[in-house]
């Protein structure tokens, strides 16, 4: 009889994602009443100029197949964009690259640059570290491609250091992965702690895959590293700007947070052309390629001023640490627009107090994602600021009393 015998080990082995099961729970709640803090999603509208190129390339019929690596004219726009800001430089487009230029490739979303830099480097049994806490898509980067995740913890404060990665390099490892500003806490490497960990694979002879997916949302303080082709604009530290960063580092970097087209599906990545060219055949066969129209939409993106809204979420998350920090534990994110505060021990022990948490939180209408999600611990939990404000302001008044004890 057909049935569940026989779904492949593969897709067995993959759970659900927590932030799912958390939007299935807060639909049982009446709209007036939610206080939705749960969903990693900016909450501005897509900008205009962006709007009208997508919309006009569908009228235009640009609507069939393109290249595989991405239409030729976003691949030029984003190496000039890379050269200002990396001092990278990426000539032979679109013909006759040279081998030691970076490969650039257009993906469905970050997490087709992620997926297929695995399938192109991980055979069964390969590893790559991650940091726990993880993004959700990180440890079934190695599942979807017969791999190892090496989970590196990084309580309590978030960071991935080259100390704490070394102990878990074992011959078997190909890659590391460093996700500044980071999700779900928010911590923006620093440019030291980016420097060692370069040195690190360097000495080891690893990739370092550098999703920076949060870039552009980098707080001023979190700024602290010029960018090449204006040494007095500050930007969120990289590896992919220190010396040698070429061979070893392949970025990724997405155009779906930054500017509110999350839907859309659209990054890409951009390192050694030896890596990219494969994943680039990967991608003929994965994906195809990434949706033609809505490239020519973020033709502009790097034209669009974002600066209002991320002080915006600045703003907010300044009022995020100020409602909790006197509760809790609570990192003060440098970019991205998330919080990864601690549960008071009072809640159970390590594997349940973010789940107990979390189900106190639905009691009153509010929605945060508890950190088992996230983490083989389950101590804290995920809220995303990327909110109004005077939801935000609802939903930190129940945190803050659950916290406090005031309410139950």
């Amino acid at each position: 009889m057909i049935g569940p015998n026989l779904l492949s080990s593969r897709a067995q082995s993959i759970n659900g994602s927590g932030i799912r099961r958390v939007f299935e729970i807060g639909a049982g709640i009446p709209a007036a009443q939610k206080i939705d803090l749960s969903i990693g999603q900016p909450d501005f509208p897509v900008p205009q100029a962006i709007k009208d190129a997508a919309i006009r390339a569908i009228q235009e019929d640009r609507n069939g197949y393109p290249l595989t690596r991405g239409i030729v004219e976003l691949r030029e726009v984003i190496a000039e964009q890379i050269k200002r800001d990396l001092g990278w430089s990426i000539g032979g487009l679109p013909l006759n690259p040279s081998a030691s230029d970076p490969g650039v490739l257009v993906t469905s979303g970050t997490s087709g640059a992620l997926i297929l830099s695995c399938m192109a480097l991980l055979n069964p049994g390969d590893e790559i570290i991650i940091p726990d806490p993880w993004f959700v898509l990180y440890p079934y980067l190695a599942t979807l491609s017969n791999g190892v995740a090496v989970k590196c913890p990084v309580y309590p404060d978030f960071r991935m250091t080259a100390e704490r990665v070394e102990k878990f390099v074992t011959p078997r490892t190909k890659m590391v992965l460093l996700n500044s500003p980071g999700n779900p806490g928010g911590v923006v490497a620093s440019e030291r702690e980016c420097a060692d960990l370069l040195d690190l694979c360097k000495k080891r002879n690893l990739v370092l895959l550098s999703d920076e997916i949060y870039d552009e949302f980098t707080y001023d303080e979190f700024r602290t590293q010029p960018m090449a082709s204006n040494p007095k604009k500050l930007m969120c530290p990289s590896p992919a700007r220190l010396p040698g960063a070429q061979e070893h580092v392949l970025l990724v970097r997405g155009y779906g947070k930054t500017y509110g087209v999350t839907g859309w599906r659209l990054g890409y990545a951009v390192g050694p052309r030896w890596l990219v060219e494969e994943m680039t055949k990967l991608q003929q066969y994965v994906y195809v390629s990434s949706p033609h129209p809505l490239q020519w939409g973020v033709m502009k993106a790097f034209e669009v001023d974002m600066s209002g809204h991320v002080s915006e979420y600045q703003r907010r998350r300044d009022v995020v640490v100020r409602a909790l920090s006197p509760h809790t534990s609570i990192p003060t994110p440098g970019g991205a627009f998330y919080a990864f505060p601690a549960v008071p021990e009072r809640f159970g022990g390590e594997n349940e107090r973010g789940e107990k948490f979390f189900q106190a939180a639905v009691r009153h209408n509010v929605l945060v994602v508890p950190s088992r999600t996230f983490s083989a611990r389950d101590t804290h939990f995920r809220l995303s600021y990327a909110t109004p404000m005077e939801k935000l302001s609802r939903g930190l008044e129940v945190l803050a009393g659950l916290m406090e004890g005031k309410l139950s």
